[in-house]
């Protein structure tokens, strides 16, 4: 059987490295913090060029909460989020007692739309939260124009893009930046984890008050915070995984070129109704692939011919995030600022390429030449 995300493998490649890495913490005694996780920290900034400080958590989602926090979110502010991408950024907000507002996508890059984003803009608007979807970087130069007109921060969700670049490394864009080391991520822990990152040596300070209970020392507390911390463990694996990041990432590049090659040739004769289009990935950025993604006009069909060919697939995501239950509340804005309705905007980016975006397995373990064989016996 074919892996989505082939973690044994890469698990049996670096095993020396990482037995000998866990037992030295497991024989240690110091399983919270400590020695591996001052490490790591050090080792993530060095790798991001050295100007950024690092802090890790418990999650991805963890670190927006905490990023939040370090921003002052009150109950009411308002934040621009992306309508399509997992539910994190826009559920962060709405936990603190904040208004997620739901800015379209480029319907090609599926990354946030910046003259959605500008739309947006209302007198309660705090923020914006910009997301590397699938591993490319958000328009960030666009975006940071808005932001410094309208007198905004910017939060970089690199959940999907740690390791990603354009003109600068990902993680770099925001005032704040975050990442998730969920086990499927291109740098992924054995658990949950996740990392803050910032220049701001006051936010990074903050940071870690809110992330250790609001303590600046021992049982003083200076703000209320919450209890999330990277385990010595996770930090040990994610040294060992550091270490090869970069030669992984060019073989996910390799795998996506491949598939872009195969996808471009069936495309010269697909119906009009069976094209199968890759995610555009902007000239000049190093994309992670965190997933290889593609929007097929026959979702469902593309999807029986994987079925049959035993092809993993992945659904990210089914639906806009405007368009999520728990978000119906938001919909109709009370506190003024601007939302899409039914009536007013009844198809954006986000919904239509909802209905078709499916991504398959990339990962440096996986064999894409095998699925190109399978999907040529199937397509």
């Amino acid at each position: 059987m074919i892996s989505f995300v082939n973690l044994t493998a890469q698990r049996e490649k670096y095993r020396f490295e990482l037995e000998k890495a866990e037992r030295e913490v497991l024989d240690s005694g110091c399983y919270i913090g400590g020695p591996q996780v001052q490490a790591l920290e050090k080792e993530l900034s060095e790798y991001l060029g050295g100007n950024t400080h690092t802090i890790t958590c418990a999650s991805g989602t963890d670190a927006l909460t905490i990023a939040l926090m370090t921003m002052e979110l009150h109950p009411g502010d308002e934040v621009i989020v992306p309508d399509f991408t997992f539910i994190a950024p826009a559920e962060c907000v709405a936990l603190l007692g904040g208004f997620p507002q739901f800015a379209d996508i480029d319907r090609k890059t599926l990354q946030i739309d910046p003259k959605s984003v500008k739309e947006l803009i209302g007198p309660r608007t705090k923020g914006i939260i910009a997301v590397n979807l699938f591993g490319q970087c958000a328009p960030f130069k666009e975006l940071r124009e808005i932001a410094t007109e309208h007198k905004l921060w910017i939060i970089e969700d690199s959940a999907q893009a740690f390791g990603a670049r354009t003109n600068q490394m990902a993680c770099t864009f925001g005032d704040i930046a975050i990442t998730s080391f969920y086990p499927s991520k291109p740098l992924g822990c054995y658990g949950d984890g996740g990392a803050l990152f910032t220049a701001n040596e006051d936010y990074a300070q903050k940071i870690r008050m809110i992330a250790n209970h609001g303590s600046a020392g021992r049982y003083q507390h200076e703000i209320a915070g919450m209890n999330s911390r990277l385990d010595a463990l996770q930090a040990a694996v994610l040294r060992v995984k550091l270490r090869h990041l970069d030669e992984e990432l060019v073989v996910r590049r390799q795998n996506a070129a491949m598939y872009d090659a195969f996808f471009a040739e069936y495309n010269r004769t697909a119906a009009a109704g069976e094209k199968i289009v890759p995610q555009k990935i902007e000239t000049g950025c190093k994309c992670t692939y965190a997933q290889y993604t593609v929007l097929a006009e026959n979702r469902e069909g593309f999807i029986q011919k994987l079925k049959a060919a035993e092809i993993p697939y992945c659904i990210h995501y089914p639906s806009a995030l405007r368009n999520q239950p728990c978000f119906r509340l938001y919909r109709k804005e009370p506190l003024g600022g601007i939302i899409w309705t039914e009536e007013d905007h009844p198809d954006p980016n986000s919904v239509k390429v909802s209905r078709k975006t499916i991504s398959l397995p990339v990962c440096a373990f996986t064999d894409v030449a095998e699925i190109i064989e399978k999907l040529k016996a199937n397509l």
